[in-house]
C-alpha cells in the first residue's frame, strides 16, 4: 500500500480519479467526466481540482501524499459518482424488523453505492402516520444507520389533520395509496381523499407520492389463484396505472400541488405523463431497476422473488420505459426495495396471488441499472443524474446526490472492470430473496464514502453514525 493510501472506516482528505463526475456549473442537470481532485472537509467537499490529464492528477497526488493527505485514488477503468440517493425504501422497522430492519437495509445500501435513502411510510408498525409514530420510527432508527436516512409521512383516510404536524416534524413528504396496500393499517385513499390530500399538501408547500393503480379496475380484473407469472400479470393491467394517474393528473391541474408518480411500470402512461409536463404541471415520475433490467418473458412460474405492484411487463414495454428515461418524461430510478420474510414470500406455495409483493434490490439497483444503460449505449453520467441528483433534488436534499463545492462528501466509485456475479446469499439485506440472484454483471460499486469517511465492505464493520435527517428547511440532524 502506498503511503497517504486511505483505510476502510478511515476519514479521507483527498477523492480522486480520471473519471470523476463534477457537477456542471453552466448547465446544473448536467454533470461532466473529468480527471480530478476532490478535498474533502469536515464531511463536504471544500474544494474541486480539476487536472488535464492523469498524469498531471497523479503528479498532483504524490503530493498531496507528500504533505501526509489520506488519498482514495479510483483505478483508470472506475468512475467516482455522487453517492446514490434512494427515495423509496422500505425498511419496515419497528414492527416488522423480521422482514427488514434500519441496520440491514442501510447496510445493503451503502455496500450498493447509495449513501441517502428516505424510508416509505408503511409495513412498519405503527405506519408513519402522525407525528408521534413518526418519533417511535426515528428512535428505532438511532445507532443503527450506515448511511443517512430521511423519511416520509403517510396520507390515509381519517388522517387529514395530521399532515401539517407531520409536516412541521420533519418528513419529506406524503405517501398514499390509490389501491390496497397489501397491510391494514395504511389503508387507500378514494377520489374523495386524494383530492383532499393534493388541497392540504397545496396549502403546505409539500409533495404528495402515489401508488397510483387504480382500485377499480384492479376489482374488476380476475385475479385466481395461480402459479403463472402470466395470470399475475393479467390481474394487475396496464389500464389500472393509466385510470390512477389520469386521477393524478387532474388533482394536480385543479388543486396546484406537487405530486410524485411512484414505480411507473406500464410505458403506455408516458403521454399522459408528456402531456401533464407540457402543460406546466408540478408533476414528476420515477420508475424502478426491476421494470428496466427485467421483463416478464424472463420470469419463471412460481418464482415470487419477481412479485411486485404493478408488476414487471414485457420487453417491448421495458424498452419503452427506458425511451421515457432518455426522453425525459421519467425523471429518477430507485429500488422500491420491498423485502419480507420467507414465510410471506412463499405464502400460497407458488401461488402468486398469495404470496408478498416486492422486490429486494436496494445493494443492485445502481450496478444493474448502469450495465443495463451501458448496454444501451448510455453512460454512468446519465445513470447517475437518474439515481443521485434527480431523487435529491424531488425531496430538497440539495447537498446531496452531487460532487459539488459544499456539497455532503458521499459519493460511490464504479468500476467497470471490476465484474459482479450477484449471490442472493452475500447480499446484506436480512433474507436471501433477490429477483437479481445469479445474475453477472460487467461492472460494480468497489468503494463507498459518506461523509468523508470511506466505508468498510463488511457489512458488520460498517460506522453506525448515519444521520436521521429532517426537512431542509429544519436543517435538523441527530
Amino acid at each position: 500500500m502506498t503511503p497517504g493510501d486511505a483505510l476502510p472506516g478511515g476519514p479521507l482528505d483527498v477523492v480522486a480519479g480520471p473519471r470523476v463526475l463534477v457537477a456542471d456549473d453552466a448547465a446544473p442537470d448536467r454533470v461532466r467526466s473529468v480527471p480530478a481532485l476532490l478535498r474533502l472537509a469536515e464531511g463536504r467537499i471544500a474544494a474541486i481540482e480539476e487536472h488535464p490529464d492523469v498524469r498531471s492528477l497523479d503528479a498532483a497526488l504524490e503530493a498531496e501524499r507528500a504533505r501526509g493527505a489520506t488519498v482514495l485514488r479510483a483505478p483508470d477503468a472506475a468512475a467516482v459518482l455522487p453517492g446514490g440517493v434512494d427515495t423509496h425504501v422500505h425498511v419496515n422497522e419497528p414492527g416488522r424488523t423480521h422482514w427488514e430492519g434500519f441496520s440491514s437495509a442501510t447496510a445493503a445500501a451503502a455496500l450498493g453505492g447509495v449513501t441517502t435513502l428516505v424510508d416509505m411510510p408503511l409495513n412498519s408498525l405503527p405506519p408513519t402516520t402522525t407525528a408521534a409514530h413518526l418519533a417511535v420510527k426515528r428512535d428505532a432508527a438511532a445507532g443503527q444507520l450506515a448511511v443517512d436516512v430521511g423519511f416520509w409521512g403517510g396520507a390515509i383516510p381519517g388522517n387529514l389533520a395530521d399532515l401539517e404536524p407531520l409536516w412541521e416534524a420533519g418528513v419529506l413528504g406524503f405517501k398514499c395509496f390509490l389501491s390496497p396496500s397489501g397491510v391494514e393499517e395504511f389503508p387507500p385513499l378514494d377520489a374523495a381523499g386524494l383530492r383532499a390530500a393534493l388541497v392540504e399538501v397545496a396549502r403546505l408547500g409539500a409533495l404528495l407520492i402515489v401508488h397510483a393503480e387504480d382500485a377499480a379496475v384492479l376489482a374488476r380484473t380476475p385475479a385466481p389463484p395461480s402459479r403463472a407469472y402470466a395470470d399475475f400479470l393479467a390481474s394487475r393491467p396496464e389500464d389500472a396505472e393509466l385510470a390512477a394517474i389520469a386521477a393524478v393528473v387532474e388533482g394536480v391541474r385543479e388543486t396546484g400541488a406537487r405530486a410524485h408518480v411512484l414505480h411507473l411500470s406500464s410505458a403506455r402512461a408516458l403521454p399522459l405523463l408528456a402531456e401533464a409536463r407540457a402543460e406546466g404541471l408540478p408533476l414528476t415520475v420515477e420508475t424502478c431497476p426491476h421494470y428496466l433490467c427485467l421483463s416478464a418473458e424472463g420470469i419463471p412460474d412460481a418464482a415470487p422473488q419477481f412479485k411486485c405492484c404493478p408488476p414487471i411487463r414485457d420487453d417491448a414495454n421495458r424498452d419503452a420505459l427506458w425511451d421515457g428515461l432518455v426522453d425525459g418524461v421519467i425523471d429518477l430510478v430507485v429500488s422500491d426495495h420491498s423485502p419480507a420474510d420467507a414465510a410471506e414470500k412463499e405464502r400460497g406455495d407458488g401461488d402468486l396471488q398469495q404470496a408478498w409483493g416486492g422486490v429486494s434490490g436496494l445493494q443492485v439497483g445502481l450496478t444493474a441499472v448502469a450495465a443495463e444503460a451501458r448496454a444501451r449505449g448510455l453512460g454512468l453520467e446519465q445513470v447517475s443524474r437518474w439515481t443521485s441528483r434527480n431523487p435529491a433534488d424531488l425531496v430538497g436534499l440539495t447537498s446531496k446526490g452531487r460532487l459539488a463545492v459544499g456539497a455532503d462528501a458521499d459519493l460511490a466509485v464504479f468500476d467497470e472492470a471490476v465484474p459482479w456475479s450477484v449471490d442472493v446469499a452475500r447480499l446484506a439485506h436480512r433474507h436471501p430473496i433477490s429477483a437479481y440472484d445469479g445474475l453477472v454483471y460487467p461492472g460494480s460499486v468497489t468503494a463507498t464514502v459518506r461523509a468523508g469517511v470511506l466505508l468498510p465492505r463488511e457489512p458488520d464493520a460498517l460506522p453506525r453514525d448515519g444521520s436521521r435527517l429532517a426537512r431542509p428547511r429544519q436543517e435538523a440532524r441527530a
